[in-house]
């Protein structure tokens, strides 16, 4: 795994909007008296969904101020999780799992459709500024595999063809919907269920 550092270019402020203030305080609520810097990771993804996806120095100064704890700390739980992005992903940030299932189900035609539509290198913004892409480890839905997660949508099912598609309504602006592109409720079998049918021979 590269070296994950911050972005060179950082706002000088950030703020919590009123409502990821409100979500804020709900969280740190929930804890003990004198606990409540344990809502550091709550706290930092509240703000990279404010922010477009990623957590600038800005918001992890405002979070550690925010919490009474010192900065140092909240930069050292933002920089060791690879959750949270350290510099611009763009509005819709695309993870494409190519772990062993989603591999041999054919994980690397998904890239292909990212390397085409996106951009030729991980990390590297669209040529609208409006999305980018990776490869991660396991997302956990390898029975619906090959798969990617966009957000906090899960994709499934997929191959080039509906990757394409999907990025295509993407960078339209468009939301495409979630879940199997092979019509699946969930993580059903594809050609019905076929065990406990016949309970009598059990």
């Amino acid at each position: 795994m590269s070296l994950r550092r911050p972005a060179k270019n950082q706002p000088e402020n950030f703020e919590f909007s009123s409502s990821s203030l409100d979500a804020a305080k709900k969280i740190v609520s929930k804890y003990p008296k004198g606990k409540q810097q344990s809502a550091v990771m709550a706290l930092l993804y509240i703000a990279q969904r404010q922010n477009a996806n990623w957590i600038p120095l800005a918001a992890m100064k405002y979070i550690a101020k925010f919490l009474n704890m010192p900065y140092i700390k909240v930069y050292e739980v933002a920089t060791f999780y690879t959750m949270y992005n350290l510099s611009p992903v763009g509005k819709h940030f695309i993870q494409v799992c190519t772990t062993t299932p989603c591999m041999i189900r054919g994980a690397s035609k998904l890239v292909e459709a990212c390397k085409e539509k996106i951009s030729e290198n991980e990390f590297e913004l669209s040529s609208d500024k409006s999305c980018s892409w990776m490869e991660v480890e396991c997302l956990g839905a390898c029975v619906n595999a090959p798969m990617m997660q966009i957000n906090d949508e899960y994709y499934e099912d997929l191959d080039k063809e509906k990757t394409l598609k999907i990025l295509d309504k993407i960078l339209k602006g468009e939301t495409p919907k979630p879940g199997s592109y092979r019509g699946r409720i969930n993580n059903e079998p594809e050609n019905n269920r076929k065990t406990l049918m016949d309970y009598k021979n059990a």
